[in-house]
Protein backbone atom coordinates (compact mmCIF):
# COMPACT_ATOMS: atom_id res chain seq x y z
CA UNK A 1 0.00 0.00 0.00
CA UNK A 2 2.42 2.69 0.60
CA UNK A 3 4.32 1.65 -2.49
CA UNK A 4 1.50 2.06 -4.20
CA UNK A 5 0.41 5.96 -2.77
CA UNK A 6 4.13 6.45 -3.30
CA UNK A 7 3.86 5.55 -7.03
CA UNK A 8 1.02 7.81 -7.35
CA UNK A 9 2.35 11.01 -5.70
CA UNK A 10 5.05 10.44 -8.14
CA UNK A 11 2.48 9.86 -11.14
CA UNK A 12 0.46 13.27 -9.72
CA UNK A 13 3.61 15.30 -9.30
CA UNK A 14 4.95 14.42 -12.49
CA UNK A 15 1.68 15.55 -14.29
CA UNK A 16 1.87 19.16 -12.22
CA UNK A 17 4.96 19.56 -13.59
CA UNK A 18 4.38 18.35 -17.26
CA UNK A 19 5.43 21.18 -19.80
CA UNK A 20 3.16 22.87 -22.22
CA UNK A 21 3.92 23.44 -25.25
CA UNK A 22 1.87 26.49 -26.58
CA UNK A 23 2.38 26.01 -30.67
CA UNK A 24 2.42 29.44 -32.40
CA UNK A 25 2.27 30.29 -35.89
CA UNK A 26 2.66 33.65 -37.66
CA UNK A 27 3.60 34.84 -41.77
CA UNK A 28 6.64 37.21 -40.40
CA UNK A 29 10.30 35.71 -42.01
CA UNK A 30 12.35 34.22 -39.85
CA UNK A 31 15.15 36.88 -38.64
CA UNK A 32 13.13 39.52 -38.41
CA UNK A 33 12.93 41.68 -35.09
CA UNK A 34 9.18 40.68 -34.46
CA UNK A 35 10.85 36.79 -34.38
CA UNK A 36 13.43 37.86 -32.39
CA UNK A 37 11.52 39.39 -29.96
CA UNK A 38 8.77 36.53 -29.65
CA UNK A 39 11.56 33.96 -29.08
CA UNK A 40 13.15 36.19 -26.63
CA UNK A 41 9.94 36.66 -24.42
CA UNK A 42 9.54 32.74 -25.16
CA UNK A 43 13.11 31.83 -23.17
CA UNK A 44 12.13 34.21 -20.72
CA UNK A 45 8.97 31.99 -20.46
CA UNK A 46 10.45 28.69 -20.21
CA UNK A 47 12.95 30.31 -17.59
CA UNK A 48 10.34 32.10 -15.51
CA UNK A 49 8.03 29.49 -15.51
CA UNK A 50 10.74 26.62 -14.58
CA UNK A 51 9.80 25.24 -18.59
CA UNK A 52 6.03 24.16 -17.70
CA UNK A 53 5.42 26.60 -20.62
CA UNK A 54 7.46 26.40 -23.76
CA UNK A 55 6.02 28.67 -26.58
CA UNK A 56 7.10 27.10 -30.16
CA UNK A 57 6.96 29.32 -33.25
CA UNK A 58 6.39 28.77 -36.78
CA UNK A 59 7.06 31.55 -39.38
CA UNK A 60 7.39 32.49 -42.66
CA UNK A 61 3.84 31.29 -43.03
CA UNK A 62 4.70 27.25 -42.99
CA UNK A 63 1.67 26.41 -40.96
CA UNK A 64 -0.67 28.03 -44.43
CA UNK A 65 -2.72 31.42 -44.43
CA UNK A 66 -4.20 33.20 -41.98
CA UNK A 67 -7.58 31.02 -42.33
CA UNK A 68 -6.24 27.53 -42.22
CA UNK A 69 -4.11 29.16 -39.19
CA UNK A 70 -7.31 29.50 -37.71
CA UNK A 71 -8.98 26.49 -38.41
CA UNK A 72 -6.11 24.61 -37.38
CA UNK A 73 -6.15 26.44 -33.40
CA UNK A 74 -9.59 25.12 -33.45
CA UNK A 75 -8.89 21.82 -34.16
CA UNK A 76 -6.20 21.88 -31.51
CA UNK A 77 -3.02 21.61 -34.19
CA UNK A 78 -1.95 24.81 -32.93
CA UNK A 79 -2.40 26.77 -29.94
CA UNK A 80 -2.14 29.97 -31.41
CA UNK A 81 -1.33 32.47 -34.33
CA UNK A 82 -0.23 35.83 -35.23
CA UNK A 83 -2.14 38.44 -37.46
CA UNK A 84 -2.79 41.51 -38.49
CA UNK A 85 -5.76 43.46 -37.31
CA UNK A 86 -7.65 42.72 -40.98
CA UNK A 87 -6.87 39.15 -40.51
CA UNK A 88 -8.13 38.12 -37.47
CA UNK A 89 -11.77 40.55 -38.47
CA UNK A 90 -12.66 36.39 -38.97
CA UNK A 91 -12.67 36.00 -35.54
CA UNK A 92 -14.05 39.71 -35.03
CA UNK A 93 -14.35 42.23 -37.05
CA UNK A 94 -13.45 45.57 -34.52
CA UNK A 95 -9.82 44.25 -35.04
CA UNK A 96 -9.88 46.29 -38.03
CA UNK A 97 -10.59 49.85 -36.21
CA UNK A 98 -6.96 50.61 -36.58
CA UNK A 99 -6.90 49.61 -40.73
CA UNK A 100 -9.71 52.05 -41.16
CA UNK A 101 -8.19 54.16 -44.20
CA UNK A 102 -6.79 57.89 -42.98
CA UNK A 103 -8.33 57.42 -40.10
CA UNK A 104 -4.98 58.68 -38.34
CA UNK A 105 -2.32 61.28 -39.30
CA UNK A 106 0.25 61.04 -36.66
CA UNK A 107 1.56 58.14 -34.69
CA UNK A 108 0.79 60.04 -31.58
CA UNK A 109 -2.74 59.73 -32.43
CA UNK A 110 -2.58 56.11 -32.52
CA UNK A 111 -0.36 56.11 -29.05
CA UNK A 112 -3.75 57.82 -27.69
CA UNK A 113 -5.70 55.67 -29.39
CA UNK A 114 -4.31 52.43 -28.20
CA UNK A 115 -4.35 53.24 -24.99
CA UNK A 116 -8.28 52.96 -25.07
CA UNK A 117 -8.98 50.91 -28.23
CA UNK A 118 -6.19 47.92 -27.24
CA UNK A 119 -8.22 46.84 -23.52
CA UNK A 120 -11.24 47.33 -25.30
CA UNK A 121 -9.73 44.61 -28.33
CA UNK A 122 -8.95 42.25 -25.68
CA UNK A 123 -12.40 42.00 -24.00
CA UNK A 124 -14.22 41.19 -27.17
CA UNK A 125 -11.48 38.54 -28.36
CA UNK A 126 -11.67 37.09 -25.05
CA UNK A 127 -15.50 36.45 -25.34
CA UNK A 128 -14.50 35.20 -28.75
CA UNK A 129 -12.70 32.27 -27.34
CA UNK A 130 -9.19 33.70 -27.57
CA UNK A 131 -6.55 35.64 -25.40
CA UNK A 132 -4.66 38.64 -26.67
CA UNK A 133 -1.27 38.11 -25.56
CA UNK A 134 0.61 41.07 -27.44
CA UNK A 135 -0.70 43.77 -29.73
CA UNK A 136 2.55 45.61 -31.76
CA UNK A 137 2.44 48.77 -33.61
CA UNK A 138 3.92 47.57 -36.78
CA UNK A 139 3.37 51.44 -38.15
CA UNK A 140 1.94 53.16 -41.20
CA UNK A 141 1.29 51.71 -44.44
CA UNK A 142 1.55 53.12 -47.51
CA UNK A 143 1.02 52.90 -51.25
CA UNK A 144 4.35 51.20 -52.94
CA UNK A 145 3.75 50.52 -56.97
CA UNK A 146 5.44 49.40 -60.08
CA UNK A 147 4.24 52.80 -61.74
CA UNK A 148 3.74 56.54 -60.75
CA UNK A 149 0.80 57.05 -58.74
CA UNK A 150 -0.50 60.67 -58.22
CA UNK A 151 -3.77 60.70 -57.72
CA UNK A 152 -7.07 58.60 -57.42
CA UNK A 153 -6.77 58.19 -61.31
CA UNK A 154 -4.05 56.78 -61.52
CA UNK A 155 -4.45 54.50 -58.90
CA UNK A 156 -8.07 53.71 -60.64
CA UNK A 157 -5.74 51.90 -63.42
CA UNK A 158 -3.69 50.37 -61.27
CA UNK A 159 -3.58 46.50 -60.14
CA UNK A 160 -3.89 47.14 -56.36
CA UNK A 161 -3.52 44.13 -53.97
CA UNK A 162 -5.43 43.64 -50.59
CA UNK A 163 -4.80 41.40 -47.95
CA UNK A 164 -7.71 38.35 -48.60
CA UNK A 165 -10.04 38.17 -46.51
CA UNK A 166 -9.72 42.39 -45.28
CA UNK A 167 -13.17 43.53 -45.77
CA UNK A 168 -11.65 47.07 -44.78
CA UNK A 169 -8.93 47.46 -47.33
CA UNK A 170 -11.89 45.90 -50.13
CA UNK A 171 -14.69 48.75 -48.81
CA UNK A 172 -11.72 51.67 -48.61
CA UNK A 173 -10.48 51.00 -52.12
CA UNK A 174 -13.91 50.92 -53.66
CA UNK A 175 -14.62 53.56 -52.52
CA UNK A 176 -11.83 55.12 -54.30
CA UNK A 177 -13.32 53.67 -57.45
CA UNK A 178 -10.45 51.00 -57.41
CA UNK A 179 -11.60 47.06 -58.17
CA UNK A 180 -8.89 45.75 -55.81
CA UNK A 181 -7.33 41.86 -56.19
CA UNK A 182 -7.31 39.85 -53.27
CA UNK A 183 -4.19 37.72 -52.21
CA UNK A 184 -2.72 35.99 -49.69
CA UNK A 185 0.22 37.96 -48.00
CA UNK A 186 2.61 35.36 -49.33
CA UNK A 187 1.58 35.52 -52.97
CA UNK A 188 2.47 39.16 -53.17
CA UNK A 189 5.96 38.89 -54.32
CA UNK A 190 5.32 36.45 -56.84
CA UNK A 191 2.31 38.24 -58.11
CA UNK A 192 4.24 41.75 -58.47
CA UNK A 193 6.97 39.71 -60.10
CA UNK A 194 4.52 37.90 -62.74
CA UNK A 195 2.49 41.22 -62.95
CA UNK A 196 -0.47 39.66 -61.64
CA UNK A 197 -0.36 42.98 -59.57
CA UNK A 198 1.27 46.64 -59.28
CA UNK A 199 0.48 47.80 -56.62
CA UNK A 200 -0.05 47.17 -52.50
CA UNK A 201 0.53 48.70 -49.50
CA UNK A 202 2.91 48.43 -46.46
CA UNK A 203 4.94 49.54 -43.89
CA UNK A 204 8.81 50.51 -45.40
CA UNK A 205 10.22 47.88 -43.39
CA UNK A 206 7.63 45.37 -44.06
CA UNK A 207 8.04 46.47 -47.69
CA UNK A 208 12.02 45.51 -47.60
CA UNK A 209 11.32 42.27 -45.16
CA UNK A 210 9.05 40.48 -48.01
CA UNK A 211 11.62 41.80 -50.54
CA UNK A 212 8.59 43.57 -52.36
CA UNK A 213 10.88 46.83 -52.99
CA UNK A 214 13.20 45.12 -55.68
CA UNK A 215 9.89 45.21 -57.46
CA UNK A 216 8.40 48.80 -56.82
CA UNK A 217 9.61 51.89 -57.95
CA UNK A 218 7.27 54.34 -56.28
CA UNK A 219 5.51 55.15 -53.08
CA UNK A 220 3.00 57.77 -51.74
CA UNK A 221 4.01 59.87 -48.87
CA UNK A 222 0.87 59.50 -47.46
CA UNK A 223 -0.26 57.24 -44.26
CA UNK A 224 -3.26 54.99 -45.84
CA UNK A 225 -3.49 52.95 -42.46
CA UNK A 226 -1.76 52.36 -39.42
CA UNK A 227 -0.76 47.84 -39.02
CA UNK A 228 -0.87 46.22 -35.92
CA UNK A 229 0.14 42.56 -35.16
CA UNK A 230 -1.95 40.88 -32.57
CA UNK A 231 -0.64 37.41 -30.87
CA UNK A 232 -3.42 35.34 -29.84
CA UNK A 233 -3.63 31.89 -28.18
CA UNK A 234 -6.75 29.77 -27.68
CA UNK A 235 -7.92 31.01 -24.47
CA UNK A 236 -8.63 27.54 -23.07
CA UNK A 237 -4.59 26.36 -22.87
CA UNK A 238 -4.38 29.84 -21.21
CA UNK A 239 -6.73 29.50 -18.32
CA UNK A 240 -5.63 26.05 -18.11
CA UNK A 241 -2.09 27.41 -17.22
CA UNK A 242 -1.32 27.81 -13.27
CA UNK A 243 -2.19 31.47 -12.15
CA UNK A 244 1.89 32.37 -11.74
CA UNK A 245 2.48 30.81 -15.01
CA UNK A 246 -0.15 33.00 -16.57
CA UNK A 247 1.10 36.24 -15.24
CA UNK A 248 4.91 35.25 -16.61
CA UNK A 249 3.71 34.61 -19.80
CA UNK A 250 1.64 38.30 -20.49
CA UNK A 251 4.32 39.60 -18.27
CA UNK A 252 6.93 38.36 -20.58
CA UNK A 253 4.85 38.93 -23.99
CA UNK A 254 3.90 42.38 -22.65
CA UNK A 255 7.54 43.24 -22.59
CA UNK A 256 8.30 41.97 -25.67
CA UNK A 257 5.75 43.74 -27.33
CA UNK A 258 6.43 46.93 -25.76
CA UNK A 259 10.14 46.62 -27.24
CA UNK A 260 8.91 45.83 -30.52
CA UNK A 261 6.58 49.29 -30.56
CA UNK A 262 10.27 50.99 -29.97
CA UNK A 263 12.21 48.49 -32.50
CA UNK A 264 8.98 48.88 -35.36
CA UNK A 265 9.41 52.80 -35.56
CA UNK A 266 13.07 52.76 -35.58
CA UNK A 267 12.99 50.03 -38.48
CA UNK A 268 10.74 52.09 -40.29
CA UNK A 269 12.33 55.28 -40.44
CA UNK A 270 15.71 53.75 -41.30
CA UNK A 271 13.53 51.42 -43.89
CA UNK A 272 12.54 54.76 -45.42
CA UNK A 273 15.50 55.73 -45.25
CA UNK A 274 16.92 52.66 -47.51
CA UNK A 275 13.86 53.27 -49.82
CA UNK A 276 15.16 56.49 -50.74
CA UNK A 277 18.81 55.61 -51.14
CA UNK A 278 17.43 52.39 -53.41
CA UNK A 279 16.10 54.87 -55.93
CA UNK A 280 12.47 54.23 -54.91
CA UNK A 281 10.50 57.80 -55.62
CA UNK A 282 8.36 58.94 -52.71
CA UNK A 283 5.54 60.96 -53.71
CA UNK A 284 4.12 63.75 -51.85
CA UNK A 285 0.65 64.82 -52.29
CA UNK A 286 -0.17 68.85 -51.91
CA UNK A 287 -3.13 69.93 -49.46
CA UNK A 288 -5.99 68.94 -51.93
CA UNK A 289 -5.47 65.96 -52.99
CA UNK A 290 -4.26 64.97 -49.68
CA UNK A 291 -8.35 66.09 -48.67
CA UNK A 292 -9.34 64.33 -51.31
CA UNK A 293 -8.10 60.70 -50.09
CA UNK A 294 -8.99 61.95 -46.31
CA UNK A 295 -12.56 62.05 -48.38
CA UNK A 296 -12.53 58.41 -49.74
CA UNK A 297 -11.30 57.42 -46.28
CA UNK A 298 -14.43 58.75 -44.44
CA UNK A 299 -17.32 57.51 -47.02
CA UNK A 300 -15.54 53.87 -46.73
CA UNK A 301 -16.16 54.41 -43.00
CA UNK A 302 -19.09 55.51 -42.87
CA UNK A 303 -20.29 52.35 -45.34
CA UNK A 304 -18.08 50.29 -43.17
CA UNK A 305 -19.79 51.09 -39.98
CA UNK A 306 -23.21 51.05 -41.81
CA UNK A 307 -22.38 47.57 -42.86
CA UNK A 308 -21.66 46.45 -39.60
CA UNK A 309 -18.07 45.46 -40.48
CA UNK A 310 -16.78 47.77 -37.49
CA UNK A 311 -18.93 48.26 -34.68
CA UNK A 312 -20.90 51.28 -33.61
CA UNK A 313 -19.19 51.29 -30.39
CA UNK A 314 -15.96 50.81 -31.67
CA UNK A 315 -15.98 53.49 -34.24
CA UNK A 316 -17.41 55.59 -31.36
CA UNK A 317 -14.56 55.45 -29.20
CA UNK A 318 -12.52 56.00 -31.89
CA UNK A 319 -14.19 59.15 -32.55
CA UNK A 320 -13.87 60.35 -28.61
CA UNK A 321 -10.08 59.72 -28.94
CA UNK A 322 -9.49 61.17 -31.91
CA UNK A 323 -11.38 64.20 -31.08
CA UNK A 324 -9.60 64.83 -28.00
CA UNK A 325 -5.99 64.66 -29.63
CA UNK A 326 -6.93 67.04 -32.21
CA UNK A 327 -7.70 69.50 -29.62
Amino acid sequence: MKKFALLAFALVSTCANAATTIKIATAAPDGTAWMRELRAGADAIKKGTAERVELKFYPGGVMGDEPTVLRKIKIGQLQGGAFTGGELSQVDKDTQIYSLPFAFKTQEEVDKARTQLDPLLKQKLQKDGYEILGISGGGFAYLVSVNEIKNKNDLKAAKVWIPQGDRIAEASFKAGGVTPIALPLADVYTSLQTGLIDTAANTPAGTIAFQWHTKVKHMIDLPLTYVVGILIVDKKIYDALAPDDRKTVSNELGAAFSRLDKINRDDDAQALAALQKQGIAIFKPNATETASWEAVGSDARKNLVADGEISAEMSTALDKVLAAARK
